[in-house]
Order: C-alpha cells, then sequence, then structure tokens
C-alpha cells in the first residue's frame, strides 16, 4: 500500500518570530530563581551537603575545629567550603577568639523546601 505525502518546502520565518506559542510559563520570578540556584549551586557539591546537614543537625554553633576532622580535607578547604556557604546565605557564622563557629540559616533551607514542594 503507498502512501503519498506531498511535503511543503522550508521555509525560513523573519528573526524574532516565534515558531510557536509558549504554552507554559514560569512562576518563578527571575531574581528569585537566581536565589534559588545560588543556594542550588552551593548545595551541589557533596561536602558542602554534608557540612549543612551536621551543622543543621547540631542544635547551635560549631566551631570549625569541630568540622575539620569529619572530612578528608585541609582547614583551608573546609574553610571555602564554609565561604561559599556563607556567600550563598546558608550557613552564618560568629567569631568568638581565633576561632568561627558556624549555624545554618534556617530561612534559607524554608526558602529552597518551600520552592521544590
Amino acid at each position: 500500500m503507498a502512501v503519498d505525502l506531498e511535503l511543503t518546502p522550508k521555509v525560513k520565518r523573519p528573526a524574532g518570530e516565534r515558531c510557536c506559542e509558549p504554552v507554559v510559563y514560569p512562576d518563578v520570578e527571575r531574581e528569585h530563581a537566581q536565589r534559588m540556584a545560588t543556594i542550588a549551586k552551593a548545595l551541589g557539591d557533596p561536602v558542602r551537603l554534608q557540612l549543612v546537614d551536621v551543622l543543621r543537625r547540631h542544635a547551635g554553633k560549631v566551631c570549625v575545629c569541630e568540622l575539620v576532622p569529619l572530612f578528608d580535607l585541609s582547614q583551608p578547604t573546609v574553610s571555602h567550603h564554609l565561604k561559599v556557604l556563607r556567600e550563598a546565605k546558608i550557613v552564618g557564622s560568629e567569631r568568638q577568639g581565633l576561632w568561627a563557629y558556624y549555624f545554618v540559616i534556617p530561612d534559607a533551607l524554608k526558602e529552597l523546601s518551600a520552592w521544590l514542594s
């Protein structure tokens, strides 16, 4: 059984003209999307995810000297990961003498959790 198909020649549409109308639009505003991307990027590293987990489960502030032995990393590397988390506003820190104490900022995780659910 033969089927006859008539093909129309390909026509290039003018620049800027849409091929079709969008069916779905994003619900998240650009600024909020950038905030969520910053959080997701900061949590995209396994060490940083583990650091947040330790800090989240701890009731108070944790000294960086307590965090370093948990990982097979140097103190400067752990501090770098904590800096990335601080810049993403996932964790906060407080300096007491020579040591820095870290804690999770609850609103950052609530914001991400609310968006994901």
